[in-house]
């Protein structure tokens, strides 16, 4: 995989997870020429946390084809995976993805359902945008009823200048509490994401209290928080003590270290320490690993599998 910035990293996960431009690129599920070499590396036992590796992670080892990456993951000790794009691929895809990761036990992690950066989104009382919101969630429904999974990201939009801020939030919380109300009789969850004002400026949400408070306005088993622990680790560090203050409202985490947004070890951030912190807490969510690699290739890919071997030795 070729090195990439931090905000590219994560531009690029967003974009295809909004355009759904990965789906059609991808091939069909079907085994391919290199579950042989997905087989061939020795695992090293169940990890002790979910965390979830993104679909076209391990292309090296297992090749092109979706269910040869998620055998390879299951097969190197991992119970779940993500895709920022899932809602994007069509239903057939979804299915057949849902069906081999219950046939491995794999969970599957939060999808992107709106993650828009250039417009103001929830932060106004804009009708036109709230129903575009709410029509992607009733795509995201169908998601979930296809593959089980009850994760989808949002992210509320850039913030107005020329709003005073308390405004804006109540008219995110009053915005969540009526996209809640189409979530909550299937089940699905909202998951909202804090990002940090270096790599996305201008954003309205960038803090996990914010997220918190917001939560907690709406009152809703379909609202909740992703805590990204690398977007956390910029905007206010203190990574562990804000885990406990907003454990009650956590659903699932992202990881990635920094600087860098590369795997656990390669910045400035005690992975190890925050994993087992995390796993005495009870936790049995997903952790998906949205981050790119310290390497190129077969190289990356198993830095990234001793990386993972390592934070989860305590």
């Amino acid at each position: 995989m070729a090195k990439r910035s931090k905000g590219q990293t994560r531009r690029d996960f967003l974009k295809g997870a909004v355009l759904g431009a990965a789906a059609a690129a991808l091939p069909p599920l079907g085994g391919g020429t290199r579950a042989s070499a997905a087989t061939a590396q020795a695992p090293g036992g169940k990890f002790r946390l979910k965390y979830a590796p993104g679909l076209g992670l391990f292309e090296a080892h297992a090749g092109k084809a979706p269910a040869d990456q998620l055998k390879f993951m299951a097969d190197q000790g991992f119970s779940a995976w993500f895709d920022n794009g899932l809602m994007g691929r069509p239903a057939a895809e979804q299915e057949a993805l849902a069906r081999e990761s219950a046939r491995l036990g794999l969970t599957i992690g939060p999808f992107v359902v709106y993650a828009d950066f250039k417009v103001k989104s929830l932060v106004a009382r804009d009708a036109a945008v709230l129903d575009m919101v709410a029509g992607r969630l009733e795509s995201a429904v169908e998601t979930k009823k296809r593959t089980g999974c009850p994760w989808a990201l949002l992210v509320p939009g850039r913030y107005d200048e020329s709003l005073d801020w308390d405004y804006q939030t109540a008219n995110v919380v009053e915005s969540l509490k009526r996209l809640a109300g189409r979530c909550e009789p299937s089940g699905l969850v909202i998951v909202l994401e804090p990002l940090n004002p270096k790599d996305h400026p201008g954003l309205f949400l960038s803090k996990m209290a914010q997220a918190y408070q917001i939560v907690k306005a709406v009152a809703s088993p379909s609202v909740k928080i992703l805590d990204d622990m690398y977007h956390q680790q910029i905007t206010e560090g203190n990574i562990i003590p804000n885990i406990d203050a907003c454990w009650d409202e956590i659903a699932a985490f992202h990881i990635g270290d920094s600087p860098g947004r590369r795997e656990p070890g390669t910045g400035e951030m005690n992975y190890r320490n925050i994993f087992k912190h995390i796993h005495g807490k009870g936790y049995t969510g997903v952790l998906c690993c949205e981050h790119g690699l310290s390497r190129k290739g077969l190289e990356g890919e198993k830095a990234f599998l001793a990386a993972y071997r390592a934070a989860d030795d305590f």
